[in-house]
């Protein structure tokens, strides 16, 4: 069995943002030569998330409206964690719900997806570089 590890580098411009990653995952799974295995794609901080959905930017501004509405970023004092002097509760609440990793499969040195499926890094509290960890073991 082969193992290939990448990481990638994000630094969004804004604080709430979507990324579609696919292709660098592809280009990895390229680089690692693996045809049979698992892809694991996670965010490397507490305060960002992966997850697979649809490449439609609407349904992007759904996501980050719904977060928005289930964990507002203000009022900044309405989460105990920013008494640490922090102001980012709410983006550990929005990782929460959106999650931490996805895990494709591989088949013929292509990520198994179903149709329209993408992967995407999801920022919550961005401007500032944050790591996403490409693992892929197989034959």
């Amino acid at each position: 069995m082969k193992s290939y590890r990448k990481e990638l580098t994000f630094t969004t411009p804004r604080r709430v943002e979507i990324v579609p990653i696919t292709d660098q995952v592809n280009e990895a799974l390229r680089e690692s030569g693996i045809q049979e295995g698992l892809c694991l794609v996670n965010a490397m901080h507490i305060t960002s998330s992966v997850f697979i959905n649809d490449n439609e930017k609407g349904l992007w501004q759904d996501y980050i409206n719904w977060l928005e509405r289930l964990a507002p970023h203000e009022p900044i004092g309405q989460y105990l964690h920013n008494r640490t002097g922090e102001a980012n509760g709410d983006a550990h609440l929005k990782r929460q719900i959106m999650g931490r990793e996805v895990i494709i499969a591989v088949t013929g040195g292509k990520l198994d997806f179903g149709p329209w499926e993408q992967i995407f890094y999801g920022e919550f509290d961005g401007q500032r570089p944050k790591k996403v960890l490409i693992k892929i073991i197989g034959e």
